[in-house]
């Protein structure tokens, strides 16, 4: 019983125990839950507070932006207001001066009417006084007033003349020392240091044989080594119209070449039959696309171009055996490259450029493929396909201006083109037309009054005329020339230029008896 009564005890104790821990931590957790709202009061009253004082500042700061901004359109709106005021009043003024302007030209207008009515009344009184006077002249004179004035107008008219040649004389001498002076330079150092012999081609090349024995075994039984002949070179071939001789005709320089090339290897060999000829022709066709090729390279390295495809090289060998106007196209385009180069080298360009232009610019002319579009233009192609420089293209095709020029070596061209084809003995004339034109300028030049003599020299380049001293004077002469020239220009038809000299020489002759 007292361990029953212990153990109850014990349990009362600790129940009891446990129940005051509990009031008193109840007790204690209330105090401290107290403490945390007051506190937690105590911080938002206090965050309140501080966030009405940054509402008040935001406003305060917004409030002061709005009264500036609304200052600042107030002070636009007035400085807006005084600048129409101002111009109103400007406006206000010109107004009145506007109308006080018309006022005054409504007044002039009338004084002007009035001096007019006055200069009217003047003029009549003028017509009348001078018709009495020319009465009064004519009857002292006697001379009509239309006498009168055309004496006096013939008189004016070779007094005009006189000096109106003499300014031209003046003005001519000054623009041709001025302004072609160096111009001329350009173009006779041009000249004189490229001038080259000049090959002269046709459509037939002659080959020599030393006896009919050799012509019989050219022609061969019935014929057929001359037609096996013609077959495999594309060549006319006559034996019978010259002795010693054989003729091969063709447009194509290179058939001709490759003819006459084979020709001379079967007769050195003596071995003259249809299989020996077609292997001759196709061994020397080989020979003579090498030689071309190498041809070509020679001609670019004597004028110092490089860097060219090899395929414009081949075309520019093949020039050596086309011909313009009986003028070798190689040498032609040789003499371009060089006077192209000098050019420009006196004008500040790049003569390397202008050489390569000039030397290709009739590359057209040898195309195998010749279509149907002018050599310039063909040319031009050809150099944009081999990746030439757009300023020797442009220069190509407007050599012959059938494009628009857009770089200075283009001009440079198209003038050594000119030089080197108009230069005296450059490209072969028919004797009866050249023989007809020159004795044509001769008859012009001694169509004129004054003049004695006329000469045609230097193939034409230049007409001498001689006039009569006591027929003509310094000045009749210096305008003779000009007609002359001005009537060449205009009735002839001739290449490059010609210089007219007009002479007029004063002899005093006497005899010693």
């Amino acid at each position: 019983m007292e361990i029953l009564s212990l153990i109850i005890g014990f349990v009362l104790g600790a129940v009891i125990a446990l129940a005051v821990y509990i009031i008193v931590r109840k007790s204690i957790m209330k105090g401290k839950r107290d403490d945390i709202i007051e506190k937690a009061e105590l911080e938002a009253e206090k965050i309140k507070n501080e966030k009405i004082i940054q509402a008040k500042e935001k406003f305060i700061q917004l409030k002061s932006e709005h009264d500036r901004y609304v200052n600042d359109k107030n002070a636009q709106l007035r400085d807006a207001e005084s600048r129409i005021r101002q111009k109103e009043n400007t406006l206000n003024q010109q107004n009145g001066d506007l109308q006080r302007k018309n006022r005054e030209a409504d007044a002039l207008k009338a004084s002007l009417q009035g001096q007019q009515e006055a200069l009217e009344r003047k003029a009549e009184e003028y017509e009348r006084l001078s018709a009495e006077a020319n009465k009064q002249i004519e009857s002292i004179a006697g001379m009509s007033a239309q006498d009168a004035k055309n004496l006096l107008m013939e008189n004016m008219k070779a007094e005009a003349r006189s000096e109106a040649q003499a300014y031209i004389n003046d003005t001519m001498d000054e623009a041709r020392l001025n302004a072609a002076k160096e111009a001329k330079r350009i173009v006779i150092n041009t000249i004189q240091r490229t001038a080259t012999e000049t090959a002269i081609e046709n459509a037939v090349t002659t080959f020599p044989i030393e006896n009919d024995e050799i012509k019989g075994r050219i022609i061969g039984r019935e014929g057929r080594n001359i037609r096996a002949l013609e077959a495999a070179t594309g060549v006319e071939i006559v034996v019978d119209d010259t002795p010693d001789s054989i003729l091969l005709s063709a447009f194509d320089p290179v058939r001709r070449e490759v003819a006459r090339l084979a020709l001379h290897q079967l007769v050195v060999d003596g071995r003259i039959h249809p299989a020996r000829i077609e292997e001759v022709v196709s061994k020397v066709q080989k020979q003579l696309e090498e030689e071309i090729l190498e041809t070509g390279k020679r001609t670019c390295i004597d004028l110092g171009i490089h860097g060219m495809s090899m395929e414009l090289v081949r075309m520019i060998g093949r020039m050596k055996y086309r011909s313009s106007y009986g003028q070798n196209l190689l040498q032609h385009s040789r003499e371009v490259a060089n006077i192209c180069a000098i050019m420009a080298s006196e004008l500040g360009l790049n003569p390397k450029v202008a050489k390569r232009a000039g030397l290709l610019h009739d590359i057209g002319k040898v195309s195998e493929e010749e279509p149907d579009m002018p050599h310039a233009l063909l040319g031009m192609k050809l150099a944009e396909q081999y990746k030439e420089k757009p300023e020797i293209c442009n220069a190509i095709g407007a050599h012959h201006e059938e494009i628009e020029m857009t770089s200075l070596i283009s001009p440079i061209v198209m003038v050594g083109d000119a030089i080197s084809g108009a230069r005296p003995g450059a490209r072969r004339e028919v004797i009866e037309s050249y023989i007809k034109r020159l004795k044509g300028m001769e008859d012009l030049a001694q169509a004129y009054p004054g003049v004695t003599k006329s000469y045609a020299i230097q193939a034409g380049r230049e007409l001498r005329v001689i006039v009569g001293a006591e027929q003509v004077t310094d000045e009749q002469a210096i305008s003779l020339s000009s007609d002359i020239v001005q009537k060449i220009q205009d009735e002839m038809t001739y290449p490059g230029q010609v210089k007219i000299t007009v002479i007029r020489e004063t002899r005093s002759v006497a005899y010693a008896k």
